[in-house]
């Protein structure tokens, strides 16, 4: 620890809390949900879902990554940190950063697209099937004829990769914030 004091048992509590959220609700929504939702929902009703509860997820994940920089910050102050301190500090502030960009930009353009993509695809009879895969002809033919609905696509695949790497660089600086923590408890 960087400084004279001890932090309280409430600050390591609330900083845990934070951490363990965020990285629970990661595992939770790239990992498992996702997969199960897209083997037995339709396209649509998964598509709704997600774009109802990403920016809950998003968010409270960007408040987490927050309160895990203030708290960490306020009982390391700059002029006293070792090496390791300092690397934590970076990566709490690009977890932060990095959140936050998926939740005000990313993460809302991709439910947003998704929601035009939905409207044509309705209109043309599809979306109720169980995941992409059992009927990508059909995808791929209206791609090829309605011209905005392949630009849509492809904003689509732009946005869904960039908010997945926010997701997945945010995943690996709360999988390090974790093997910090672990690597500096005295005991269990």
């Amino acid at each position: 620890m960087s400084t004279d004091r001890e932090p309280p048992v409430t600050a390591k509590l609330l900083h845990l809390m934070f951490l363990s959220t965020f990285w629970g609700m990661q595992i939770w929504v790239t990992f498992i949900s996702g997969f199960v939702m897209d083997n037995h929902l339709n396209r649509h009703t998964f598509g709704f879902i997600q774009s109802r509860l990403f920016p809950f997820y998003l968010h409270i994940g960007s408040a987490c990554a927050f309160f895990n920089l203030t708290i960490f910050a306020m009982y390391h102050p700059s002029n006293m940190l070792d090496d390791k301190e300092a690397f934590q500090i970076f990566i709490f502030f690009v977890c932060v950063t990095v959140a936050a960009v998926n939740a005000q930009w990313f993460g809302q353009m991709t439910s947003e697209i998704m929601a035009d993509m939905h409207l044509i695809e309705q209109a043309c009879g599809l979306g109720q099937d169980i995941g992409l895969s059992s009927n990508r002809e059909a995808y791929a033919k209206l791609c090829e004829t309605d011209p905005k609905y392949k630009k849509l696509s492809g904003r689509l695949w732009l946005y869904h990769l960039l908010s997945s790497l926010c997701n997945l660089c945010c995943i690996i600086c709360n999988g390090y914030s974790l093997y910090y923590l672990a690597e500096n408890l005295t005991a269990l």
